[in-house]
């Protein structure tokens, strides 16, 4: 891909500006982009070692212009995303001499992402991060707007910061080597962005979803830039998700209920946030959404061919949900659309009516039974 063909976003924040480049080859131009910012610093380099043994050659290529190259490395996987690793890195990046003038890459999924973002934002007070996501869910979410944490037994992400990167790469040829599960879990995160915000990328995900879903990089160029951009538009409104930026939560608070009662086993982020996309459709068609939207979103999910939910108990999940880092005072704020392009937040939700709701949705989640377009209700 020629460097016109890399498409070129800034990610505007209190703090300054993110550089975005996405394409399928967008590493090789990056080289030469990254080498003032590398210049001179120690460079830590976090990654998985399924990461390095598939990438090894573009992420050296990446770091030779750095003064000094520390490797550090992480289980894949969410589990790494704990307070013992994060000690452990700091440690390791004190031991070796870290300034607060020095690099922190992650190079990984959003799991190394989420966890080299946290460790940046905190050691020395802080230094600088860029990242290079490997997964599709890492490269149109993960990676961008500064959300940076790790996870407690209690609840995901529930000790983190804001801490934007400088850079974000995002090459598409990266996701060849993807298991089509990943690539599943990450086109729910763009499916989201787009029923609330950019339509024609639903109209795309829609009409392209088969190659999507083989990975074929020129065809993944255009979501991962459109799911970019929207997410963009928000987080440059809203940078530290006072209000506005809380509409990206849509099928997150179920969600994380559902990784942690799991014990972030069997299902994917995205996976889970799928199951929660499908209970606030629910909530909302209680509320008034149109049916027929309720089932464009929920035909265009079953053609994920997501696996089962299996047998959860609304209880455990209901506790999980008021310790969710969304939660306010007054209560679980809902995400909830109210048709599309459109959503609404709402806290006055009886909570012992969302649990008669979340209990008949743990034995019907596509709503099979009670969609108003199936049963002819329109």
């Amino acid at each position: 891909m020629t460097p016109r063909a890399i498409r070129r976003l800034k990610i505007r924040h209190p703090r300054g500006e993110t550089e975005v480049r996405i394409g399928a080859g967008a590493l090789a131009p990056a080289v030469a982009e990254l080498a003032p910012w590398l210049r001179d610093r120690t460079l830590f380099v976090l990654t998985a070692p399924p990461v390095r043994r598939l990438h090894g050659p573009a992420l050296a290529a990446l770091t030779t212009s750095a003064a000094r190259v520390v490797e550090l490395e992480v289980e894949d996987g969410e589990g790494a995303k704990t307070l013992v690793h994060a000690e452990r890195l700091w440690r390791q990046m004190l031991t070796a001499g870290g300034k607060r003038d020095s690099r922190l890459l992650a190079f990984g999924g959003g799991t190394v992402g989420d966890l080299g973002g946290f460790v940046a934002g905190c050691f020395l007070r802080g230094i600088a991060v860029a990242q290079v996501p490997t997964t599709l869910l890492a490269q149109v979410d993960a990676s961008l707007g500064g959300k940076t944490a790790v996870d407690l037994p209690e609840g995901k992400n529930t000790v983190g910061l804001f801490h934007h990167p400088d850079w974000v790469i995002a090459d598409t040829r990266l996701l060849a080597t993807l298991d089509p599960a990943e690539l599943r879990a990450g086109l729910v995160e763009v499916i989201k962005m787009a029923c609330l915000l950019d339509l024609e990328l639903l109209d795309r995900v829609e009409r392209d979803l088969e190659s999507l879903l083989a990975g074929d990089p020129p065809s993944l160029v255009p979501v991962v830039a459109g799911a970019v951009a929207a997410k963009r538009a928000v987080v440059e409104r809203d940078p530290e998700e006072g209000d506005q930026r809380r509409l990206l939560n849509l099928g997150h608070t179920l969600a994380h209920a559902i990784e942690a009662v799991l014990g972030y086993r069997r299902l994917r982020h995205g996976e889970a946030v799928a199951y929660g996309m499908l209970f606030a459709l629910r909530l909302a068609a209680r509320r008034s959404l149109d049916p027929h939207v309720v089932e464009r979103l929920r035909r265009l999910l079953a053609r994920l061919d997501l696996p089962s939910l299996g047998v959860l108990d609304a209880g455990a999940l209901i506790a999980c949900m008021t310790r969710d880092k969304k939660a306010r005072e007054r209560g679980l704020v809902w995400v909830l659309p109210s048709a599309l392009g459109a959503a609404e937040m709402v806290s006055d939700l009886d909570m012992a009516w969302v649990r008669r709701e979340l209990e008949d949705f743990l034995t019907d989640p596509w709503g099979r039974d009670s969609s108003p377009v199936a049963q002819g209700r329109t």
